[in-house]
């Protein structure tokens, strides 16, 4: 049994949803992404010296702003009153830095767009900061861990 798209209006256009009647609730997500470099690449930004300054302060900022403005950049995403933004970069192996955002939000829809989004952009940063270095950064498994509050209540994402 399949349920009507709920971003599909009667006459086949998109629209966006209607939340006013959803009970106010806190909201929280929790997203990550990889970005795959060389040893030597990874070094260089884990001791903020690339070449265009501070590498994982100036990605980190860019993914906290970035979830302040989702409404802007993904259609009919709802601009939301985030309470919180967090956004990490921790080395992973010996060749990866893993970013991870978490969104918290007391609204009537979810922050699982806005953590995707402060990783995205926080992802896409960290290539532009490194991109003079090496031209062959990967970003890889972009994805929702989890997420908590609203209707559908809580969900994480199987091991």
């Amino acid at each position: 049994m399949s349920r009507p798209l709920s971003h599909v209006g009667s006459d086949g256009g998109a629209r966006m949803v209607d939340v006013g009647d959803k009970p106010v609730s806190t909201r929280r997500a929790l997203a990550s992404a990889r970005v795959l470099m060389l040893p030597a690449t990874r070094a260089m930004a884990l001791a903020n010296q690339g070449p265009k300054g501070p590498v994982l302060e100036t990605a980190r900022l860019a993914g906290i702003q970035a979830a302040k403005r989702t409404a802007e950049l993904i259609p009919l995403c709802h601009p939301l009153p985030l309470d919180a933004v967090d956004v990490s970069i921790a080395p992973e192996g010996d060749a990866a830095l893993t970013v991870t955002a978490s969104a918290q939000a007391t609204a009537r829809t979810g922050v699982e767009m806005e953590a995707l989004t402060a990783v995205a952009v926080a992802a896409l940063t960290l290539i532009d900061m490194l991109k003079a270095v090496e031209r062959t950064l990967v970003v890889t498994d972009l994805r929702l861990l989890e997420k908590s509050g609203g209707r559908s209540g809580d969900w994480k994402r199987p091991a």
